[in-house]
């Protein structure tokens, strides 16, 4: 891609203007820069779940992932520009479907928690949500690759997964919501 950063100040977004990948300046709070700015909180949030002990098949799908949110970035960034495709969100399908399969099926919401890699898991998939909404309003304003958008929203459902899993390694378990626990 473009061009390599050999100075990290550039002073040109002292005005308050950030550039897209065609050169194009908008202000920073742009619909897109918030789209990919929300994938980046996402990122640097894997990153640090990433830090964490995690069973092995665990950390070995969330490194790639990291990369795909970056293209997805890309995508927002570049006006034009495709890189997610429906082979990615199959992907992330198969891969919920191969996680989700030996867990017990939910009676009860579960609260984030668990431990503090599934509470980090949780963490993102918050955030991920957040960045489908982004992507939903820079949809609305600037029609998006709708691949784009599945993907998020089955990473975050894979993330809710995954915090289940991690929550429940080395005999741990999840926070289960007590409904109506002080009754009035």
């Amino acid at each position: 891609m473009g061009n390599r950063l050999s100075k990290i100040y550039t002073r040109t977004g002292d005005d308050g203007t950030t550039g897209l990948g065609d050169g194009t300046r908008v202000p920073k709070d742009d619909v897109r820069v918030e789209a990919y700015g929300t994938l980046d909180e996402l990122n640097s949030l894997l990153g640090v779940l990433l830090a964490e002990p995690l069973p092995d098949d665990v950390r070995v799908i969330l490194q790639p992932i990291q990369h795909e949110l970056f293209d997805l970035g890309s995508e927002f960034c570049l006006p034009g520009y495709k890189a997610i495709t429906a082979e990615h969100v199959r992907r992330l399908e198969n891969m919920l479907d191969k996680f989700n399969e030996p867990l017990p099926p939910l009676k009860e919401f579960i609260l984030p928690g668990g431990s503090r890699a599934a509470a980090f898991c949780h963490l993102a998939r918050t955030v991920c949500r957040r960045a489908e909404r982004r992507a939903r309003t820079l949809h609305r304003q600037h029609p998006q690759n709708p691949e784009s958008i599945k993907y998020l929203n089955r990473l975050s459902d894979l993330l809710f997964v995954l915090a289940r899993v991690i929550a429940r390694q080395n005999g741990g378990s999840e926070v289960l919501w007590k409904h109506m626990r002080h009754k009035p």
